[in-house]
């Protein structure tokens, strides 16, 4: 097994600098070189009349939202608790966590019923998944582009033991650079995972949920310096 020690960090700023805090706080060298950046949409104030709820599949969603309105009324669900975090830190006051991946927070707006008006889910121009095809036939949901991820062009480092993979759009920038030597690739999720394919020369690993605590756990421990 190859010694892990450099750490690339893929995902965009400015989580990206979070990420290699907590990595250098684990003992890793972080090598911050995003494959992706995100950009805020151009829109209106979005017209909430008649919506019952927000559903954010991301915290990127979160921010670029809370950025076109200052209504904070309408309760939140949340895929996971970092972006159940984002929307508490934007001044959203009912918010609810799937603490999980998309079928999760499908399964929880599913489980509470029927809903007095339209969901509306903001995410990215090309979401990962489809939460409105999940929620089809149970209730209404409409998508809202409100940010889009670009890829940065940026070459891998020089030299790095793993890589850490956050969302499949990730996974698709980091497999055109490719083939690797056998580094290690850690992904969030099996979706995440999945564009890499079985050509990409990296030996991969998949978190066993989809947190970046779990996603640190799944990379191990750094190799002790000699």
């Amino acid at each position: 097994m190859t010694p892990i020690r450099r750490v690339w960090v893929t995902r965009a700023e400015p989580v990206a600098s979070r990420t290699a805090d907590r990595l250098k706080a684990a003992g890793f060298e972080p090598v911050v070189a995003p494959l992706l950046a995100i950009r805020a949409l151009p829109q209106r104030e979005p017209d909430l009349t008649g919506i019952s709820a927000l559903a954010f599949t991301s915290r990127n969603g979160v921010e670029a939202f809370a950025a076109l309105t200052r209504d904070r009324a309408l309760p939140v669900f949340a895929v996971g608790d970092a972006t159940a975090e984002a929307a508490r830190i934007a001044g959203y006051a009912d918010v609810r966590s799937a603490a999980g991946a998309l079928a999760d927070l499908a399964g929880l707006l599913i489980d509470l019923g029927p809903r007095s008006g339209p969901l509306l889910i903001p995410g990215a121009r090309e979401p990962a998944g489809d939460l409105p095809a999940l929620l089809a036939g149970r209730m209404e949901a409409r998508a809202l582009a409100v940010y889009e991820a670009v890829e940065t062009g940026a070459p891998p480092p020089e030299a790095f033991d793993a890589v850490l993979i956050h969302s499949a759009r990730g996974a698709r920038a980091l497999a055109a650079r490719g083939p690797f030597a056998g580094q290690l690739a850690v992904a969030l999720s099996a979706a995440a995972a999945e564009p890499l394919g079985h050509r990409s020369g990296l030996e991969i690993r998949v978190a066993p949920t989809p947190d970046e605590a779990a996603l640190l756990q799944t990379l191990g421990k750094p190799t002790p310096r000699v």
